[in-house]
C-alpha cells in the first residue's frame, strides 16, 4: 500500500495558481450533454476518475464521446435516446454524484441496468433517491438502500411532487433529470443547496421555475423538451482551491492567488466560515459565466486566527469543507463548535469521526458527538510526533486534509493511499510541489 511521507514544513511562498475543473460541473455538464442532439464541447474538463467514470457509463449507455487531454466533445443521443445491450453494467466507482445522477436519467430505461460502485460508494445511501425515482414509475432491486442496485425504467414516467429535506443537491439533480423524461410539470421543496444544476438547465434555456423561499426553493421543471447543445469552460473547483487557501493560512509569510475560481455563492461556505474567524479572503477580477460567479481569490498567511460558533445554516454550503476547517479551529484561539453535521458521516469516509481522529492524532482535545464537535484550539500548535494516517476507505479529502497539516503544523507524517485524489484533484501533490515542497 503505497503512502506519503512527510516531515518537513512547505517554506514561505508568493505564487499564482490555477486549479483544475469543477468536479460537480464537469459529471453535470457530461450528463446534460448525454441528453442533447447536439455536439457539446467542454475546455477544463476534471479528468479525475470521478469524471472518467462518468464518460465510461455514458459510453456504455451508447453516447459518443471525444477525450483529448482536457478538452471534451459529446455527441448526445436526445432525451430516452440511449441505446445499450441487455443487462448492463454500469461503475460508478467512488463517485455519490455520478451514482445517484445517472439513476435520474435512467427511470425510462427499456431492460434492467445494473449499478455498482467501489467499496466506500457501496456504504453510502442511495434509498434517498429510490424513493423519489420510484415515483416516476421507476422499478429497483437494491442491497437494503446500497450498491449494487438494479433498475428498470418506465416507458411512461410521471411527473411528481417531491419533498428534499436533506439539503442534498445529488438527490435534487437526479430528481430533476428525471423530469426531464416526463409528460407535464415535476415540483420539488428542496432544502437549500448547491445550484449547479438549476444554472446549467437556465443556461439551456429549459422549462424551469424557481422561487427563493427562506429555508428552501420551489422548483419546476417540465420535461419533453430538447436540450440544445452546452459549450462550457469549466471553472476552478472551490473544493479543491480550498486546501491552497487553507495551506495558505497555516504557512508563514505567504501568499497565494489562485485563478478563475467558481464562487458560486452556495459552496462558498468555507470563504463565510473563515470570514467569522478574523480571516479575509480578497476576491477580485469579479465576472459572471453561464450565470455562475467566478473569481481571482487573494489569500495571505494569518496572523490571528478567531473561534467560532458556527452557524448551521453554512453546512450546506461548506459540507464538503469541514474537515478544512476543523484544522484552521485547531490554531484558533479558544473553543470552536460545530453542530448538525451528521450528513459528514453520509460521505465517502464517516467524515465527522475522522475529522475528530485527525485532531486526536494533532493533540488538540476536542469532543465528538454523533453530530457536533467542539474544538480546542492552540494558537502555538507545533506537532513533534510521528502521525499515521490509514485505514480511512480512500477518502480522498482525508488524504488531502492530512497532506496540509503535515506541511503547516510539523511532526512526521505517515498518509496512505496516496493515489485516492485520482478520485478528484489527480493533479494535488502536482500543485503542491508548485509551490516549493518537495513531496515524492
Amino acid at each position: 500500500m503505497s503512502f506519503l511521507r512527510i516531515n518537513n514544513k512547505i517554506s514561505r511562498y508568493n505564487k499564482t495558481l490555477s486549479i483544475d475543473g469543477d468536479k460537480s460541473l464537469s459529471i453535470r455538464w457530461a450528463l446534460l450533454a448525454s441528453q442533447s442532439y447536439a455536439k457539446s464541447k467542454s475546455q477544463n474538463l476534471l479528468l479525475s476518475e470521478d469524471v472518467i467514470n462518468t464518460l465510461n457509463c455514458l459510453k456504455k449507455l451508447g453516447v459518443k464521446i471525444k477525450l483529448k487531454k482536457n478538452f471534451c466533445e459529446i455527441k448526445g443521443r436526445g432525451l430516452n435516446g440511449f441505446k445499450y445491450k441487455k443487462n448492463l453494467l454500469l461503475d460508478a466507482g467512488n463517485s455519490g454524484t455520478l451514482g445517484r445522477l445517472i439513476l435520474g436519467l435512467l427511470v425510462h430505461s427499456n431492460s434492467s441496468i445494473k449499478l455498482k460502485g467501489d467499496k466506500s460508494l457501496s456504504k453510502r445511501d442511495f434509498q434517498r433517491v429510490i424513493e423519489p425515482l420510484k415515483k416516476f414509475g421507476a422499478d429497483f432491486k437494491s442491497n437494503y438502500g446500497k450498491l449494487p442496485i438494479i433498475i428498470k425504467g418506465t416507458k411512461n414516467a410521471n411527473p411528481i411532487v417531491y419533498n428534499e429535506k436533506k439539503g442534498s443537491a445529488q438527490c435534487k439533480t437526479s430528481v430533476m433529470l428525471a423530469a426531464l423524461n416526463t409528460e407535464g410539470e415535476t415540483i420539488i421543496k428542496a432544502k437549500k443547496s448547491r445550484n449547479h444544476s438549476e444554472l446549467l438547465f437556465k443556461n439551456l434555456k429549459l422549462p424551469i421555475k424557481i422561487k427563493k423561499k427562506k429555508d428552501y426553493d420551489l422548483i419546476k421543471v417540465k420535461g419533453k423538451k430538447k436540450i440544445p447543445a452546452l459549450n462550457y469552460k469549466i471553472p476552478s473547483d472551490i473544493s479543491s482551491c480550498a486546501f491552497f487557501i487553507v495551506l495558505t493560512i497555516l504557512s508563514n509569510n505567504s501568499q497565494l492567488k489562485i485563478k478563475n475560481v467558481n464562487i458560486n455563492p452556495s459552496r462558498i461556505g468555507i470563504l463565510y466560515v473563515l470570514k467569522l474567524m478574523g480571516i479575509k479572503i480578497k476576491k477580485i477580477n469579479l465576472r459572471e459565466y453561464k450565470g455562475e460567479k467566478i473569481a481571482d481569490l487573494i489569500v495571505k498567511s494569518a496572523k490571528k486566527i478567531k473561534s467560532i460558533n458556527c452557524p448551521s445554516k453554512l453546512n450546506t454550503s461548506a459540507i464538503d469543507e469541514f474537515l478544512l476547517i476543523f484544522l484552521v479551529a485547531a490554531k484558533a484561539k479558544g473553543v470552536s463548535y460545530f453542530k448538525d453535521l451528521s450528513e459528514l458521516n453520509e460521505k465517502e469516509s464517516p467524515r465527522l469521526r475522522w475529522g475528530s481522529k485527525i485532531l486526536n492524532k494533532m493533540g488538540i482535545k476536542n469532543i465528538l458527538t454523533n453530530k457536533t464537535i467542539k474544538i480546542y484550539g492552540n494558537p502555538n500548535l507545533e506537532i513533534k510526533k510521528k502521525i499515521i494516517i490509514k485505514n480511512f476507505l480512500k477518502d480522498h479529502r482525508v488524504f488531502m486534509t492530512s497532506v496540509i497539516a503535515a506541511l503547516t503544523l510539523g511532526g512526521e507524517w505517515q498518509i496512505y493511499n496516496r493515489d485516492s485524489i485520482n478520485t478528484s484533484f489527480p493533479s494535488f501533490l502536482n500543485k503542491i510541489n508548485s509551490l516549493g515542497a518537495k513531496l515524492k
